[in-house]
C-alpha cells in the first residue's frame, strides 16, 4: 500500500470521511491544474489519479450529441453569448427554452464521434486520452500532497465547529494554555477556546496548566477556523457546579429556581425542594458546609447566598434580602416594586456593601426594591399626625 494511500486512508479513519470523497477532491484538483499549465480550448479535463501508484491519467470528456449544420452553430453560439449577456428576467421566453445550445467544450457532433468511435451514438461518453508531460508527473504527486493537507484541515474545522456548535450555551472542562495580552487562551481537548476580558471574573488569576470550568458563549466561523469565545462569569457555570456538586439537584429532589450573580464577588441562589421531607438549604449546604465550600473554590471564593424559594412573593423578598432580618413588606398593586422596611441595625446589612445585596435580592426576584428603615417608618408617620394635631390648636385658640 502506497504511502498516499495510507494518508487517504488514515483521514477517512480519523475524520469520518469517505475515502471516494477525498479521491475526487484529488482528481478535481489534477485536473485545474493540468487544465491550467497543459490544457487547450474547449477540452473537458477529467482525471483518473491512482493512489497506489501516484500516477494519474488524463482525459478530454465529451457527451455525444445530434449534428447541426455549421452555421447553425455559430447561430447558436452567438445568441447563447448574447442570452447571457443580457439581464433577463427569471422566467424565460418560449424562443429561448427551444434555442439547441451545442457547447464545444462538453460536447461532441455525433458526425464527429463516430470518426473516434465508429459505433457512437447520441447520448454516450466519449473519452479522449491525453498525453502527460513528464512535468505533469512530479506536479501530480505534489499537488496530491497538497490536496490531502488541505481536505485534513478543512475536515477537522467541520468536525470541530459542529462538535462545538452543539455545545454552546453549555458548561465544559478546560485547561489553561495561555496568556495572549487580555485574552487568555483554554484548551477544550480538540480545539482551542478564547477567554475575553470582559468575560473573565475580576481578580481571578488564569495560570498556565489550571483546570476550569467554562461557558460556550459562542461558536463561530472566521477564514482562521472555528471560533470558540467561552465565559467564566455566566450564572450557567454556576448552576452546573450546583448540579455536579449536589446529587439533590442532579435526582431533581432540589430545584435551583433563580440565579442572581456578580461573578467573582457573590451571588444568590434560590433553591425549592421537589421532594418530602427534603431541607433545599442544607442539602445545598451539606454537612458542616462541605459542599458549599467546594463550590465556592470552583468559583474562585466567590460567596454564595442560598436562599429557599417561596410562592409567597413577600416571604420570597424577605428571604432574599438574608442575612438581613425583614420586619416587613409591602407590594405595590402593579407589581413591580416593593418596600422593604427593617430594623435601623439592619438597614446597612440590608443595602450591602454599595448596595450589593439589594441589588443582588431584586434580580432574584424580579421585584424593585426600596429599603427603608423603622425609624425612618416612624418619622414619616409623625410627620402625618403632626399637621393634623396643628390645625386643631388653631381651630381651638381662634375660639377663645
Amino acid at each position: 500500500m502506497s504511502d498516499i494511500t495510507n494518508a487517504i486512508k488514515q483521514i477517512c479513519e480519523e475524520k469520518n470521511l469517505s475515502y471516494e470523497a477525498v479521491l475526487e477532491t484529488i482528481e478535481s484538483a489534477l485536473a485545474a491544474a493540468y487544465r491550467k499549465d497543459f490544457g487547450e480550448k474547449n477540452q473537458n479535463i477529467k482525471v483518473e489519479f491512482d493512489p497506489e501508484t501516484a500516477k494519474s491519467k488524463v482525459y478530454d470528456v465529451k457527451t455525444v450529441v445530434e449534428d447541426m449544420p455549421e452555421e447553425e452553430v455559430e447561430e447558436v453560439e452567438s445568441e447563447k453569448s448574447k442570452i447571457e449577456s443580457e439581464h433577463a428576467s427569471a422566467e424565460p421566453s418560449a424562443s429561448e427554452e427551444e434555442v439547441r445550445r451545442f457547447n464545444p467544450k462538453t460536447e461532441l457532433q455525433l458526425k464527429d464521434a463516430v470518426l473516434i468511435k465508429k459505433i457512437a451514438k447520441i447520448g454516450d461518453i466519449i473519452k479522449t486520452k491525453l498525453t502527460i508531460p513528464d512535468a505533469y508527473g512530479r506536479m501530480a504527486a505534489q499537488t496530491a500532497k497538497q490536496v490531502i493537507i488541505q481536505k485534513l484541515r478543512e475536515a477537522e474545522r467541520d468536525m470541530i465547529f459542529s462538535e462545538f456548535k452543539n455545545k454552546e450555551h453549555e458548561v465544559v472542562a478546560g485547561v489553561i494554555q495561555r496568556r495572549e495580552g487580555r485574552v487568555v487562551l483554554v484548551d477544550l481537548d480538540k480545539a482551542v477556546g478564547i477567554l475575553p476580558a470582559e468575560e473573565q471574573i475580576m481578580g481571578e488569576r488564569y495560570r498556565p496548566g489550571d483546570r476550569v470550568k467554562v461557558y460556550v458563549k459562542q461558536v463561530g466561523v472566521t477564514p482562521r477556523g472555528p471560533e470558540i469565545v467561552l465565559s467564566r462569569t455566566s450564572d450557567e457555570i454556576l448552576k452546573k457546579v450546583f448540579y455536579l456538586e449536589i446529587p439533590e439537584i442532579s435526582n431533581g429532589l432540589v430545584e435551583i429556581k433563580a440565579v442572581a450573580r456578580e461573578a467573582g464577588n457573590r451571588s444568590k441562589v434560590a433553591v425549592e425542594a421537589k421532594g418530602e421531607n427534603v431541607d433545599p438549604i442544607g442539602s445545598c449546604v451539606g454537612q458542616r458546609g462541605a459542599r458549599i465550600q467546594t463550590i465556592i473554590s470552583e468559583l474562585g471564593g466567590e460567596k454564595i447566598d442560598i436562599i429557599e424559594y417561596s410562592e409567597d412573593v413577600a416571604k420570597f423578598i424577605a428571604q432574599a434580602l438574608a442575612p438581613a432580618k425583614v420586619l416587613n413588606v409591602e407590594l405595590n398593586e402593579d407589581g413591580t416594586k416593593a418596600v422593604v422596611k427593617v430594623a435601623e441595625d439592619q438597614l446597612s446589612l440590608a443595602i450591602g456593601r454599595e448596595g450589593q445585596n439589594v441589588r443582588l435580592a431584586a434580580r432574584l426576584t424580579g421585584w424593585k426594591l426600596d429599603i427603608v428603615g423603622e425609624k425612618a417608618e416612624k418619622l414619616k408617620v409623625e410627620e402625618e399626625v403632626k399637621p393634623e394635631e396643628e390645625t386643631e390648636k388653631t381651630e381651638i385658640e381662634k375660639t377663645e
